[in-house]
């Protein structure tokens, strides 16, 4: 693993680019330092170390993950979530503690909103962990596990739980939190294409965010 790491971290430092770094830490409001490797490169030089290192050919590494996520600049934890990715038909329940390690870990929503799916597809295989876990972060004191909690079903389309989603957004709908208002108003949205009259209903049933409610009905008649 030191090894593979090692190889990245040269690949990256060799397409360092300062003009770049500065812009993309300000768009992330300063939370994190950039490389400056803007995401078309970076993809290009994952697919580079992918094949270079064939990594992907050997079993999951959790130890490389938590070593990227350890990096300080965010190109790494980007590449973290890449390589979660390519392993998504092999996570099982028990990675959901690791995965909730790293929803609340350099907590940011770039990553959040790209770890949700991955917990998404978790869930489709598992449905238990959603009463398992997934139930306890919808009301969990830490912000970003409650986004994931209300976000996880994002690309369910008519597999999405009604209950499930709407539960969770009634939990929080008085949050003051913007990245909870805003989760649930892209939640409604995204639910919408595939049942606008239900989520019609529920936005009018309910009392929401104004927040919630403008981006929950964009595409609403």
């Amino acid at each position: 693993m030191r090894n593979e790491l090692e190889i990245l971290t040269k690949l990256y430092e060799e397409q360092k680019n300062e003009e770049n770094a500065e812009p993309m830490k300000k768009y992330m409001k300063d939370h994190f330092p950039f490389l400056g490797i803007k995401s078309p490169l970076r993809k290009e030089l994952e697919r580079q170390f992918f094949k270079e290192t064939e990594i992907l050919k050997e079993p999951f590494n959790k130890g490389f993950v938590l070593a990227l996520w350890e990096k300080d600049e965010r190109e790494y934890q980007y590449t973290a979530i890449t390589y979660i990715g390519k392993f998504i038909k092999n996570l099982q329940k028990e990675h959901m503690p690791f995965l909730e390690g790293l929803i609340t870990t350099k907590s940011w929503w770039d990553s959040v909103d790209s770890i949700a799916p991955i917990v998404g597809e978790i869930a489709k295989r598992h449905p238990e962990v959603i009463e398992e876990t997934i139930n306890k972060w919808s009301v969990h004191d830490n912000m970003w596990l409650k986004r994931t909690a209300i976000l996880f079903q994002l690309k369910f389309k008519g597999q999405t739980s009604e209950t499930i989603l709407y539960q969770y957004i009634a939990k929080n709908a008085e949050s003051k939190e913007f990245f909870i208002q805003k989760a649930i108003g892209w939640a409604l949205r995204e639910y919408s294409k595939t049942n606008s009259a239900s989520v019609k209903s529920f936005i009018e049933g309910n009392t929401l965010a104004p927040l919630s409610v403008r981006e929950g009905s964009k595409y609403l008649s």
